[in-house]
């Protein structure tokens, strides 16, 4: 009887998730999770580090304890609603654009509670948009090729990301070259050779179609860490402030203390609406405008070459649920202002689970479960190094950018927005730049090229909101 029961529920929860209908199975959906929350558990060390390193218009800073606390409590809500509601693999964490710019932008002007209620403002918004139906239209909107160009740009990008934070490609310092490999042309540390002995391991799993592939190598290469940290004892990058050559990134790996703390929410509806009043309205607009334009077109980006890397988006570039994806999505940003923890948006380091073959919001089930785990296990989730995690965002980068297949490169009408689309979001570390450049390149070569009957009045829009979006440092200082 319990076996019927078992089976039973079983049963409903495949139906519900439509998991065997996307070809995929509980172990897959497991393990895509899984291995999307170790690529993501980074968030809740470096979210901190970004928000509570920055003091407010009134001197007070963020505490590290309790934005790490909320960062993990926001991403195993926020990922387990998408989860259910959207019936997508797609992880939700605070979005590392949006902080950076809250902390470096908008913390010189305002306190930290009314930044986030500006963050609230934006996610109220992006709601509106879904809920409307206007955010879909602009989804439609772009063509094909576009969102074919999204999806690679965003592969190269996250593979950036991953050799960068591990150390293989590092700053020159220099205007030519501004990046080079490693230190002074070698790779010369012990923790980047861990990156690189964990891509040719996973590497080799994933060209042998070993399943659990990328899980296997994070584990692997995570115990290979542990016992390189035992023996040659590298501690921190930075010990009390100073430069630790050879040290490791954002965590060590090795077992300190005790495993488990206790959270402290005090951040929960720590946000107030007086940043207008402060900042004036028109610069207030103007920074929300900036979230708003920062939220919309990266989660845009990011769903679409994350849906289209699951096979799940068709010919035109839509997926399953894509109004409730979009909604919820904007409900992430409000989340993320309420809790002090800045915006909740989709995390491109999903990709990896999708590697490891999720295709349903039962990953997402798994994902988030683990980072509400991880609200009382901080220090576990710091166990994997960023150099391991790092590891596999290059291989997911280089499952992605298989796409680039479909793009026509014989219209240049095509060409030069696409590769603009693909180029820039690895080149200025933004997906929203990348759209951007790709959205005014299209518009002004089409309409230049006798093509101008083929742009969608959105299009033309969006493409004017993003010239104003690049040029807002200009505009800011004109509004005082």
């Amino acid at each position: 009887m319990a076996s019927e029961n078992a089976s039973s529920v079983k049963s409903k929860i495949d139906r519900f998730f439509e998991v065997t209908k996307r070809g995929s199975s509980f172990g897959a959906e497991i393990r895509g999770g899984l291995v999307t929350f170790v690529t993501m558990a980074y968030i809740v060390v470096l979210n901190p580090i970004i928000l509570s390193g920055h003091p407010d218009i009134a001197g007070k800073a963020l505490d590290f304890a309790q934005v790490s606390a909320v960062t993990a409590l926001t991403a195993g809500v926020m990922t387990i609603l998408f989860g259910v509601v959207a019936r997508l693999p797609f992880g939700f964490a605070a979005g590392l654009g949006i902080n950076s710019f809250l902390a470096v932008s908008v913390v010189g002007q305002v306190t930290w509670s009314e930044a986030m209620g500006l963050v609230v403002i934006n996610g109220v918004i992006i709601v509106l948009l879904a809920v409307t139906g206007l955010r879909r239209m602009i989804f439609d909107a772009v063509p094909v090729q576009l969102k074919v160009a999204i999806s690679v740009g965003i592969g190269l990008f996250i593979a950036f990301i991953g050799f960068v934070n591990a150390g293989f490609v590092t700053s020159t310092g220099l205007g030519s070259p501004p990046v080079g490999l490693g230190k002074d042309g070698s790779i010369t540390t012990v923790p980047t050779i861990m990156f690189v002995i964990a891509l040719l391991l996973t590497g080799i799993l994933v060209a042998r179609k070993v399943r659990g592939a990328l899980l296997i190598g994070l584990v692997v290469s995570t115990v290979l860490a542990i016992i390189a940290e035992a023996i040659f004892k590298l501690g921190p990058a930075f010990v009390d402030g100073k430069p630790n050559p050879g040290g490791w990134g954002l965590t060590v790996p090795e077992f300190t203390g005790s495993l488990v703390s206790l959270p402290d929410f005090s951040l929960i509806g720590a946000f107030s609406f007086g940043g207008f009043e402060r900042l004036g309205i028109l610069a207030g607009i103007m920074v929300v405008f900036t979230l708003v334009f920062s939220n919309f077109f990266d989660a845009m980006g990011t769903m679409t070459g994350l849906s289209k890397e699951a096979g799940l988006a068709d010919e035109k570039g839509n997926f399953p649920r894509l109004k409730s994806a979009l909604v919820v999505e904007g409900v992430g940003a409000i989340a993320g202002g309420v809790t002090s923890g800045s915006s909740n948006t989709v995390f491109v380091e999903s990709g990896a689970g999708i590697g490891e073959g999720a295709r349903t919001g039962l990953a997402n089930v798994v994902t988030g479960l683990l980072f509400l785990l991880a609200v009382f296990f901080t220090p576990l989730t710091q166990l994997v190094p960023s150099e391991v995690a790092s590891a596999m965002l290059v291989i997911v980068g280089a499952m992605m950018i298989s796409q680039i297949k479909e793009i026509d490169w014989t219209e240049y009408t095509v060409a030069l927005p696409v590769f603009l689309t693909i180029t820039v979001m690895p080149m200025t570390y933004s997906i929203a730049n990348g759209i951007g450049v790709g959205f005014v390149s299209w518009v002004v070569l089409h309409a230049l090229a006798g093509k101008i009957r083929t742009i969608s009045p959105l299009l033309w829009i969006v493409a004017a909101g993003f010239v104003v979006f690049f040029a807002r440092g200009p505009i800011e200082a004109l509004i005082g």
